[in-house]
């Protein structure tokens, strides 16, 4: 339809008493923070991105030709079993849309878009879909003297529902509109064109740090804020309008059905509400969703409790248009018949003064308690369930809950947040960056669900589950949308820093699971992709590389990765020490360090057997045998080799405090002589080498170059006289990596460029060597913080913030990679939650002092 309202003279009240407030009014005095991301609703990026799809160097395509035929044949058993493969060759259609996701962790996310649409859904545990859901939509009434003046869609776009764009009022202007992402929080503010209205909705999830309860709750809350600055006063409504489904082909199977509820006070001062269930009636993983506003005084809860969004919804229109509410009706609707949608709408009325505001609360909650995978060998419940029940009939407990604390979720929100918003040190980016990179917690495929009780597969007992991962509950998160691998060890290596420091148990839980798989081994055989060899799924001593693909079973079938043996990966048994010590040195847990322990012994003891030169470090085998698993390298190597110098230092000082000293003594051998090792093979004055090869890029400058050594410093283990690498020379390297891999491109406003010849030129031997990686720029920026180089650091991880948020519209689905082509590759990745190792360095968390010995 037309921008113009459809009802006449709706767009151009022009009464005379409509003068404006004499207020002042500015997005601050509705509680817009300063910072964050903001955009007109009419936005349009200024640059052209894509994913990389085919769009590779024929040099580098030919390294793929094998391994391509063998991943095609790969793709179609997968789907003549009904399962995707771990990564799909095709890359989901690129939208810039996407905005602050709702819900708590673990509990399924629903993201909501910029200009206010929802679209993009991760219910099914693990499994995205990106629908657009035409009829989820929020709409205002404005009445005056008992006559709608203006009613409209608060949306800028057009469906492509034919009936939908023919019975309601389309196209709100765009300049008038504005979107405010901080998360977990978002804003959306409207000026209501010829109304002199404004209408504020803010949108809260209760994530909340150090908090195991109502993070993990499946509801946002949606309060909206109406704002008459007229001499006269009016009545407004808004209708929350909400399909049953998430908009796929499940939609349509039949049987769907709604019903009216209404809950009481149960304690003085609680909220009542009144609102829509909606079941899907689903013999598997049942979902019912709760559509839901308060009840009190000055307003009016009105409800349709069902319509049909491609046949009905004119009637709908035309009731709220009609009557400035809904005609609300008892009893549940009749079931849906296969092949048709139903819907259903809450609409909260009030009366505003004149020059005064008013308050709408609305909540959407959803309960999918019981949950599998694709392979539904087990079943799990998922954390709330621990405090809501298991019985599917929770949704309005919820929607309850939520209406009754969100206030107090708020006040802990900005406690958390206001310490780093106002800190006059951070840049407005960095700000803005570091809350909303944290959408993946919630919004990355994750699943917390309690342990089962018993598992019905267990080989050889790395099924052992923890008293803590009871307490907590066992917790994974995709490596991305697109690669649908849970806890890639390589790739949480860095993202890490984010669970650490705001949920360190589940950090810890994963740990543990991570932990009770090292010497656990699955002798079931595969062809892997990359070389065509027969491998098994996983062997004892090694890490695994995710632990499991949710098409498949996680924790039963470890490793869903299967383009090469990752066995014989050179920084996974490496990643783990680091990671287990370093989060002994945060959290300050003995009993964790012992339990551990012996798991870092076993996955040295491994690690020892790549020094195939016995000078003290490990050797790559001439593939990409490590996270760059699409650049290879050979021998000693700067990433590696230095991993594998710090997990050393780390093993030993694990022992110390457990008083094993005697379990590593030809450890601190070994470090001794691969310091001299890794000086003599790799530094060459300025930085270190990629390799030792001599092959053409031996001596790239790679950007992650000094990873080692930040977990070092990280962990406070660079003690002076002591050090595992030289300070300088790390200083020297970092401040190349600035100068020669971000200054040089886009004038430094672009990250890190994964690989650069000494002539300044782009790496393009490899396809990874040509990337910016998003998450790594980050983490290089957190160890120049953490060598005092504060100013480099910021510069370097501007360049990510500035490209996807700013330029591509790849905001809120950060990708792995992105290359000066304007292509990018893996959207929605794990990665980039490294930026919380900025705020780690910044926080000086690397300069403390653990407790001796710790505590149990």
């Amino acid at each position: 339809m037309a921008t113009t309202p459809s009802a006449e003279g709706e767009a151009n009240h022009d009464s005379q008493d409509a003068s404006p407030t004499t207020t002042p009014f500015s997005l601050e005095t509705i509680g817009v923070p300063a910072y964050g991301w903001r955009v007109p609703l009419n936005h349009e990026f200024p640059e052209k991105w894509g994913p990389l799809g085919p769009k590779i160097r024929v040099s580098q395509a030919i390294h793929f030709i094998r391994s391509g035929i063998r991943y095609l044949k790969f793709r179609r058993k997968m789907k003549r079993e009904g399962r995707m493969p771990f990564i799909d060759i095709k890359p989901v259609p690129f939208k810039s849309i996407y905005g602050v996701p709702i819900g708590g962790i673990g509990c399924g996310a629903i993201n909501r878009g910029w200009k206010g649409d929802f679209c993009r859904w991760s219910l099914t545990p693990g499994i995205y879909t990106y629908n657009v859901v035409e009829a989820n939509q929020f709409t205002v009434c404005v009445r005056r003297n008992g006559k709608t003046t203006y009613q409209q869609v608060l949306n800028p776009s057009s469906p492509k529902n034919k009936h939908l764009a023919d019975s309601w009022n389309w196209g709100f202007p765009g300049d008038q509109s504005q979107y405010h992402a901080l998360y977990p929080r978002a804003w959306m503010v409207y000026k209501l064109p010829g109304q002199n209205i404004t209408l504020a909705c803010r949108q809260i999830s209760p994530i909340l740090p150090q908090d195991y309860k109502d993070s993990s709750l499946p509801v946002g809350v949606f309060v909206w804020k109406v704002f008459n600055h007229n001499s006269e006063p009016v009545d407004v409504s808004i209708m929350f309008t909400w399909q049953n489904g998430t908009g796929g082909k499940d939609d349509r199977t039949g049987g769907r059905w709604n019903e009216p509820f209404n809950t009481q006070a149960e304690k003085e001062g609680d909220s009542e509400l009144s609102g829509v269930l909606l079941h899907d009636n689903q013999s598997d993983q049942p979902c019912t969703f709760a559509v839901a506003a308060t009840t009190k005084d000055g307003v009016k809860v009105s409800h349709c409790t069902s319509f049909d969004p491609e046949a009905s919804s004119k009637e709908l229109w035309d009731n709220l248009h009609g009557n400035g509410a809904l005609q609300s009706t008892e009893g549940a609707s009749e079931k849906t018949e296969k092949g048709r949608v139903c819907a259903a709408a809450v609409c909260v009325s009030c009366h505003v003064e004149r020059n005064e505001d008013a308050e709408m609360e609305f909540v959407l909650a959803w309960d999918m308690p019981k949950i599998h995978f694709k392979t539904n060998t087990q079943s799990y419940f998922r954390r709330y369930c621990r405090w809501f029940g298991k019985d599917g009939k929770s949704a309005p407990t919820i929607a309850s809950y939520a209406l009754n604390n969100y206030k107090t979720w708020e006040e802990a929100i900005e406690q958390w947040q206001n310490p780093i918003l106002h800190n006059e040190s951070y840049p407005d980016w960095y700000k803005s960056a570091l809350f909303n990179e944290l959408y993946f917690i919630s919004d990355g495929g994750t699943v917390w669900v309690e342990a089962p009780e018993q598992s019905t597969e267990a080989p050889n007992g790395h099924f052992k589950t923890y008293d803590f991962v009871k307490e907590y509950g066992r917790f994974v998160y995709l490596e991305g949308h697109e690669y649908r691998m849970f806890n890639t060890y390589d790739v949480h290596f860095y993202a890490s820093f984010a669970l650490l420091m705001l949920w360190p148990k589940l950090e810890l839980s994963l740990q543990y699971d991570i932990g009770a798989t090292v010497t656990h081994d699955d002798p079931a055989a595969y062809r892997e992709l990359g070389f065509g060899k027969v491998a098994y799924r996983k062997v004892a001593g090694y890490v695994p590389h995710d632990v499991g693909d949710p098409e498949d079973e996680p924790w039963q079938h470890l490793n869903g990765y299967c383009f090469f043996d990752t066995s014989n990966w050179k920084d996974l048994n490496l990643k783990f020490v680091l990671l287990i010590y370093r989060d002994y040195y945060f959290t300050k847990d003995l009993t964790f360090l012992k339990e551990m322990f012996p798991k870092c012994l076993v996955a040295m003891e491994i690690s020892k057997k790549f020094d195939i030169d016995d000078d003290g470090i490990i050797d790559n085998s001439g593939f990409p045998d490590q996270t760059y698993d699409a650049w290879t390298v050979t021998g000693a190597s700067a990433y590696c080799g230095g991993l594998w110098l710090a997990a050393v230092k780390f093993l030993i000082e694990m022992a110390q405090v457990l008083g094993q000293e005697d379990d590593v003594g030809d450890y601190k051998v070994i470090l001794e002589k691969g310091k001299q090792s890794y000086e003599k093979k790799l530094w060459n004055g300025t930085y270190y080498n990629y390799d030792s090869s001599g092959k053409s890029y031996h001596d790239s400058i790679m950007a992650d170059q000094c990873a080692g050594h930040w977990f070092l410093r990280a962990s406070n283990m660079v003690p002076e006289g002591q050090e595992v690498f030289p300070p300088d020379h790390v200083k020297t390297a970092l401040k190349t990596v600035h100068k020669m891999n971000v200054m040089a491109f886009r004038d430094g406003h672009f990250g890190a460029v994964n690989g650069v010849r000494p002539n300044g030129k782009i790496d393009t031997t490899s396809l990874q060597g040509e990337e910016v990686w998003t998450g790594v720029t980050y983490g290089v920026a957190a160890n120049m913080i953490q060598e005092g180089l504060v100013k480099e650091g910021f510069e370097t991880a501007q360049g990510v913030y500035e490209t996807c948020y700013e330029r591509a519209g790849l905001g809120f689905q950060t990708p792995e990679g992105y290359m000066v082509r304007n292509v990018y590759r893996s959207s929605g990745y794990m990665r980039p939650l490294a930026i919380w190792a900025m705020q780690y360095a910044l926080e000086k968390k690397h300069l403390e002092t653990p407790t001796e010995n710790g505590t149990e």
